[in-house]
């Protein structure tokens, strides 16, 4: 498993205190320590979290890094003009630390050149090498 240069600091879009994902933790001490390859997310709710931070502050690496390899785009732009600005998770199913699969559901906010937005979408995760990924969005 390839480890991420833990020196890289990830480029924020915004200034970052707390953490975009939601819990309320200083984000250097919560997503920020999976961004900088310092730890592994340790539920599929935690890497959905981590991943919409990245969003947040603008690392592709970060989200490239953690979507699985058969669904992995080769390159990721970020919009610059748009800015996540909220996440509510909807609903989980199993995703935990002794799982193998799991699905979040989650609403996140934004604002862009339109104004304000949001998205839902129920997302798929599997463990790709032990660690969870980010495989695709579940259709119904």
């Amino acid at each position: 498993m390839a480890r991420r240069d833990s020196r890289r600091q990830p480029r924020p879009a915004v200034a970052v205190g707390v953490c975009p994902c939601g819990t309320g933790l200083p984000y250097e001490d919560c997503c920020g320590r999976l961004h900088r390859g310092e730890a592994q997310a340790p539920t599929a709710e935690a890497l959905m979290r981590s991943r919409y931070a990245a969003f947040a502050v603008g690392d592709p690496d970060y989200l490239l890094h953690s979507w699985h390899s058969s669904t992995r785009p080769a390159r990721l732009r970020l919009d610059p003009g748009q800015r996540w600005t909220g996440l509510e998770v909807v609903a989980t199913e199993q995703g935990g630390l002794f799982d193998s699969t799991g699905t979040v559901q989650f609403r996140a906010h934004y604002r862009d050149g339109a104004g304000a937005g949001s998205m839902t979408e129920r997302s798929r995760f599997v463990r790709e090498d032990g660690r969870w990924v980010y495989l695709d969005v579940d259709k119904p």
